[in-house]
């Protein structure tokens, strides 16, 4: 009989001066027939013990016994000591897996027995068919069972009634061999038929870290660590109700750099700057198939509020009338830190109330007498004496030379306030949160509100990007909803009810999901809704807000859509579009694609080519290097991803908008100074008069047109324009007044009748016409709705304008050729009826419907006037082809007009009588030509003209003629005719009781002017 120990070493080596320690695990046989125990073997060794190793001297410097093996003859019984247990290459080889004595000879094992390490796993079975039966219980615990050192083992079978998913929970007592745990799992997963096992354990790995309660700001550093490699590994945060995934990002720092020999997975967090949404329980996991590794550590971040919301009444405090009081309001979030807090007025403590936990308030008096600032502030103090503050400037109105009266704008109060200073008014619409600003100009007149009211669910999406951005919660469904949150916020904007606070606060939303972006990956599914909500942003003209703002907005908008596109991974989508944007991809080496009809070319050798191409973005961007300048209606943008090219050269063909442009440019965006250049691009044009851009850098891409490059300033032309136009409708005004007065008089007969109805609907018409031209002369202050309305009716206005000129010239004619035939008062009626009114309605309507049928824009939100394209292509040959054709029947009628006044005087040859021809001619002309509209020739002219200095002669012309036609209406329809003249001053006369004789006499010479006509 022989005893055969295994004893556990510890021994220090000392060899040749060099200091290190190393482990040694001995054997120990001993045959005898005495019996021995382990004990007084060990006890023989003592601390100054040494042993010869190869060699080496060993000396022991503890001991300890780990398994015991009894060997009689062939039999074997062998024991792990206290707190020891089967190691896996005995449980695995020699099928010794529980605490009970191996009768297997495991003396060849490299490890027979290992430390006893405690390992919580749990885990879930879904079977894929079928209902759970003790079956499947019973090959469920026998597959578990197989695993080593399994102590306890519970399984919770599903009931009938729910959906057939089985949980277990179990203790081993040894440190898992998770390649061999994974195979058992597989196995299981085959024979019962079930969705992959997936199971969580605890204790494998360590986590370690600083103090769990972490100040205000402060950081917070944890490392976990595991023995065994893994596959990927993550951090998550947990609170009651909140689970979130931690990721990289603007707050975090995570980490592999601590993986080594011993341990072979490892991964640190790092968070900068720790606030109130970090506290919470931290977990770290390693994941390795279906097994998750997972530890987990609380941690406190004492609080101090994150935002301090202040408010105060009133708006404006008046020190011209006694002695003012101010409330102030501090608003904090929820929290269940207990603060202590402090409020001051200018340097100086103040004592005020608390409302509730979250609601601070302080009433105070302010002292006039300080000239400076008025500053009111409130600090928190946590419970280790860290502080946080607000303050608010209080404007202060005092006896000054320039201010703004005291208005009420929709129902809000704007009160007297002092010229350069701007009010705040915290409270929003029902729905809405943010602030309203309204500046009172250092002229003392009243500037627009600004609103930052925007949605509440607009704000809690700012919210979720916000904290996506610190890399909390940062997962691809977050980032949908997101993104389905901006989308569904726009597409309440693209109906015509834009909010400009909401679009800005989208551009920020999209900006922050940019950033992100830089350090979490973001796949191709969130690309839809966001494509859709940039396109609807861009849906209206953004003209609540002044030049600078929209210049920002839309330069801002450029750059975050453009680089959260660039960032995004593409799997095998080929593009996206939507009304205003398209997006397209390519990773072959020769890249041709369509974006809105602009062809792009480039070769590359790798990488992924992204193409944007955006409408209605043009006219928003600002172009102050080219100015004066014809923007295209699209702009491209085009990025490579994941290319090495040193060299590349885009082609882009851009559609002909304007055909008569002498001078192209193509240009990109300089987002670093945030305008226009055309550094690195050339511009030609092709066959088919297509823009050819070819450039050797890639970014935001456009093609600008002129007809020549000198571009005159038209502040003149807008002002003879508009001054024009005012005398017009102040004289057709007058001219209308005039006619109600004399009309019963002066339409006797059916001659003056057609034609004093035919002028005054030329004058009603121009009138309005006037009237729209005037209230769009500024479109980007307009909305979609009114531009297109405007344009409706300065296209109807006019047309019906003309077609009255042309009732008027026909008559006239009809007149002088038919002397024996004229048109009975009905008949002129209800054909100039047909003429005037029905011919312009059926032109602007089926030109509408014909250009909202071919899926072409009918207005232009730049001019709030019809689109021209080119020759016979644009809604503006609705209005050009009709007023072509009525000026011409125009001018045919003052020609007929002056030959038949010739051939009069041809049987009088005096010399006088010629120059009183010459005069009637002159007449003639002078009078048909307002109420004949030949003025509007120039400006057919002016469409065959190129740039010059006859074109602007003619360009000063027909505005100077044309702006200022309702005076000449008045002038030749009143002043110039001698009926009207005549009884004017007849009615006057009456009315003043002065000269009655006369005005008899006026009036039977009225008579009988007025039979001539019969």
């Amino acid at each position: 009989m022989w005893t055969k120990h295994i004893l556990f070493l510890v021994g220090a080596l000392s060899m040749c001066q060099v200091f290190s320690q190393d482990i040694y695990v001995a054997e120990l046989m001993v045959e005898s027939n005495v019996t021995l125990t382990s004990a007084s073997i060990l006890a023989s060794w003592n601390s100054s013990t040494s042993l010869n190793v190869d060699g080496t001297t060993v000396t022991i410097s503890s001991s300890e016994l780990v398994a015991e093996c009894l060997v009689v003859g062939e039999e074997y019984s062998c024991n792990c000591s206290t707190g020891y247990a089967w190691s896996d290459e005995v449980c695995y080889n020699y099928s010794c897996c529980t605490e009970a004595p191996c009768l297997k000879n495991v003396s060849q094992a490299a490890s027979i027995c290992v430390e006893k390490f405690n390992v919580i796993i749990n885990g879930s079975v879904q079977l894929t068919s079928g209902s759970w039966t003790s079956v499947q219980t019973t090959m469920l615990e026998k597959g578990l069972r197989m695993m080593n050192g399994v102590g306890s083992l519970n399984i919770t079978a599903p009931s009938s009634l729910q959906p057939p998913i089985a949980e277990f929970e179990m203790l081993v007592y040894v440190r898992l061999d998770q390649v061999k745990f994974q195979q058992i799992l597989n196995g299981l997963t085959a024979n019962l038929s079930s969705a992959p096992i997936y199971v969580d354990t605890k204790q494998m790995v360590h986590i370690s870290g600083g103090s769990t309660q972490v100040k205000y700001e402060g950081q917070i550093d944890l490392t976990c660590k595991m023995k065994e490699p893994t596959g990927s590994a993550g951090w998550n945060l947990s609170r009651p109700f909140e689970r979130f995934s931690v990721s990289k990002g603007s707050l975090t720092i995570i980490s592999t750099d601590c993986v080594n020999e011993e341990y072979k997975s490892c991964l640190t967090l790092n968070v900068t700057k720790a606030t109130g949404a970090w506290t919470g329980i931290y977990e770290c996991g390693f994941t390795y198939g279906t097994i998750r590794h997972t530890a987990s550590v609380p941690i406190k971040v004492v609080l101090l509020p994150d935002v301090i919301t202040m408010k105060f009444s009133p708006l404006i405090v008046d020190c011209s009338t006694g002695i003012p009081s101010v409330t102030v309001t501090a608003t904090i979030p929820k929290s269940d830190e207990s603060y202590t807090y402090f409020w001051k007025y200018n340097g100086g403590e103040i004592t005020g109330s608390a409302i509730n936990n979250q609601s601070f308030e302080v009433k105070h008096n302010l002292n006039c007498v300080y000239k400076d600032r008025q500053i009111v502030n409130i600090t928190f103090k946590n419970s280790i004496s860290q502080e946080k503050s607000a303050h608010v400037e209080i404007p202060v109105f005092r006896e000054t030379a320039i201010f703004c009266k005291e208005e009420t704008l929709n129902d809000e109060k704007w009160l007297k306030t002092p010229g350069g200073v701007t009010l705040f008014n915290q409270t929003c619409p029902p729905g809405r949160v943010g602030y309203k600003s309204r500046t009172c100009a250092q002229d003392g007149k009243w500037q627009e509100v600004f609103s930052k009211c925007i949605s509440e669910e607009l704000s809690k999406v700012t919210d979720a990007a916000n904290k996506f951005l610190t890399g909390l919660g940062a997962t691809q469904e977050v980032a949908k909803d997101i993104f389905e949150g901006v989308k569904n916020s726009s597409s309440l904007s693209s109906n015509g009810s834009a909010d400009i606070a909401d679009i800005g606060a989208s551009i920020g939303i999209i900006g922050l999901m940019a950033n992100a972006s830089n350090n979490i990956d973001l796949d191709e599914d969130v690309l839809p809704d966001l494509i859709d909500a940039a396109s609807n942003m861009v849906n209206s003209n953004w003209s609540e807000v002044n030049d600078t703002i929209r210049q920002d907005m839309s330069a801002n908008y450029l750059s975050n859509v453009e680089d959260l596109v660039k960032n995004i991974k593409i799997n095998t989508s080929e593009g996206f579009n939507s009304t205003n944007l398209e997006l397209k991809f390519c990773s072959s080496d020769d890249c041709s694609m369509s974006v809105f009809g602009i062809d792009v070319n480039l070769n590359k050798t790798n990488g992924t080519m992204k193409t944007m191409g955006v409408k209605n973005l043009m006219e928003k961007l600002k172009n102050n290097n080219f100015p004066g300048k014809n923007r295209s209606s699209i702009l491209l943008s085009a990025t490579l991803v994941g290319n090495t090219d040193s060299d590349v050269k885009i082609k882009m063909f851009f559609p002909d908008e304007q055909p008569t442009a002498t001078e192209r440019l193509c240009v990109f965006w300089d987002t670093r100074n945030k305008d226009w250049s055309s550094e690195g691009c050339i511009a030609n044009i092709t066959e088919d008069n297509q823009t050819l851009c070819e450039c050797n850098h890639l970014t935001s891409f456009s093609v600008l047109m002129s007809k020549s490059g000198d571009f005159k300033d038209s502040s003149i032309l807008d002002m003879i324009t508009n001054i024009g136009l005012g005398v017009s409708v102040f004289s057709l005004l007058i001219f209308l007044f005039v006619e109600s007065l004399v009309w019963s008089a002066v339409t006797k007969s059916n001659l003056s009748h057609f034609r004093h109805t035919a002028v005054v609907n030329i004058a009603v018409f121009r009138l309005l016409a006037d009237c729209s031209f005037l209230a769009s002369t500024d479109p980007k202050k307009l909305s979609d709705t009114l531009c297109f309305t405007f344009t409706v009716c300065k296209h109807l206005f006019y047309l019906a304008m003309f077609c009255w000129m042309l009732c008027l010239s026909v008559m006239l004619v009809h007149q002088l050729i038919f002397v024996f035939s004229p048109v009975r008062k009905r008949v002129f009626m209800y054909l100039s009826s047909i003429l005037g009114y029905v011919l312009p309605i059926a032109l602007v309507g089926t030109s509408y419907v014909y250009y909202k049928y071919k899926e072409q824009d009918y207005y232009s939100t730049k001019t709030c006037w019809l689109t021209y394209d080119r020759l016979l292509e644009g809604s503006i040959h609705a209005f050009l082809l009709p007023v072509g054709t009525i000026l011409l029947s125009n001018l045919f009628s003052m020609v007929v007009v002056i030959v038949t006044l010739v051939k009069t005087s041809v049987p009088d040859s005096s010399k006088s009588d010629d120059k009183e021809t010459a005069k009637s001619i002159l007449k003639v002309i002078v009078f048909l030509a307002p109420v004949f509209g030949v003025t509007w020739i120039i400006g057919f002219a002016l469409l065959m003209l190129e740039k010059g200095p006859l074109y602007d002669v003619f360009e000063y012309a027909f505005t100077i003629l044309n702006s200022f036609q309702g005076l000449f209406i008045l002038l030749t329809g009143c002043v110039g005719e001698q009926k009207v003249r005549q009884e004017v001053i007849r009615i006057i006369m009456v009315k003043t009781g002065r000269d009655t004789d006369s005005a008899k006499k006026l009036t039977n010479s009225s008579s009988t002017l007025y039979t001539k006509d019969k």
